[in-house]
């Protein structure tokens, strides 16, 4: 009886304890991004604190002083692919980011152990993947929250930037997206049943990319081919442009001409002016 009673008290303070948890939200909040760069995946995790009037920079994070970057928990940032930092590669991976704050500029520090709260007991410079410099850009504004951001995006780059109060740090990367459209590409194409949309896609990419334009008017002679003079015309369009790269401006009329020819029976009007412009450009050459 004795111990049914003082099981019956333990659970009514228990239920108590329970009921009297206090919600509150944490002084520095908890943001979590998702960027795909390229053909790269990459995910940032870290805290935001607010400057709430304190000096931030020489103050509140000292000057040549090892700093968390954020708050609480490691800041960590997870890589899917191999990038390059300033001619420098830092594998795939995830990584804790380190900063030391100068006036002028800071240093950057990618340490492969991102399971500390805030800055490591010991440092271990084996840790150390990746460092660099950076120079310091003054906001004209004050931004109240800590944030980082993967911005300025393109096919082959991204910046991750760092934004607090009136201090801006801006760092490129490079992400291997041709290596990996190329390796796809070569994977794709040398299927014997390799449709006219994947030869038509490869052909776009070489064509927004650089690649080797002889190889894109092949990839989309295939596509044409391979619809069996069904063509959509914005095959075409592309088949246009390419010529035009190569110098071959009769021909790259001709295509331009099937593309309008299409958009015009399809009522694309997008595809009606850029298609008329570039034929009326393109006889100026003639």
């Amino acid at each position: 009886m004795k111990k049914l009673l003082l099981t019956g008290v333990m659970m009514v303070f228990l239920s108590i304890g329970k009921a009297q948890e206090v919600k509150i939200p944490a002084a520095s909040l908890k943001s979590k991004i998702e960027q795909m760069v390229g053909l790269t995946d990459i995910e940032l995790e870290y805290s935001r604190p607010n400057k709430k009037g304190r000096v931030i920079f020489g103050g509140l994070v000292p000057y040549n002083e090892l700093w968390r970057t954020g708050a609480n928990e490691n800041t960590t940032i997870k890589l899917g692919d191999d990038v390059e930092i300033n001619g420098k590669t830092l594998p795939k991976g995830k990584y804790a980011i380190y900063t030391i704050p100068n006036i002028d500029k800071w240093e950057i520090i990618f340490y492969s152990d991102s399971d500390n709260w805030g800055t490591p007991k010991e440092w271990n410079e084996s840790k150390v993947a990746l460092r660099t410099l950076v120079p310091v850009q003054n906001l004209p504004a004050s931004i109240e929250t800590f944030i980082i951001g993967i911005n300025n995006l393109s096919d082959n780059s991204g910046h991750l930037q760092l934004a607090w109060d009136q201090t801006l740090i801006d760092l490129k990367f490079n992400v291997p997206t041709q290596k990996i459209a190329n390796a796809s590409i070569e994977g794709i194409l040398a299927n014997p049943k390799a449709d006219a949309n994947a030869y038509y896609a490869s052909a776009n990419y070489y064509l927004q990319s650089g690649g080797d334009m002889k190889k894109a008017l092949n990839w989309i002679n295939r596509a044409i081919d391979l619809k069996q003079g069904d063509s959509p015309y914005w095959f075409y369009r592309t088949k246009s442009l390419i010529q035009a790269k190569l110098g071959n401006i009769k021909e790259a009329i001709e295509s331009a001409e099937k593309s309008l020819d299409g958009a015009i029976k399809v009522g694309n009007k997008e595809y009606i002016k850029i298609n008329t412009d570039a034929i009326k450009e393109w006889k100026k050459v003639l």
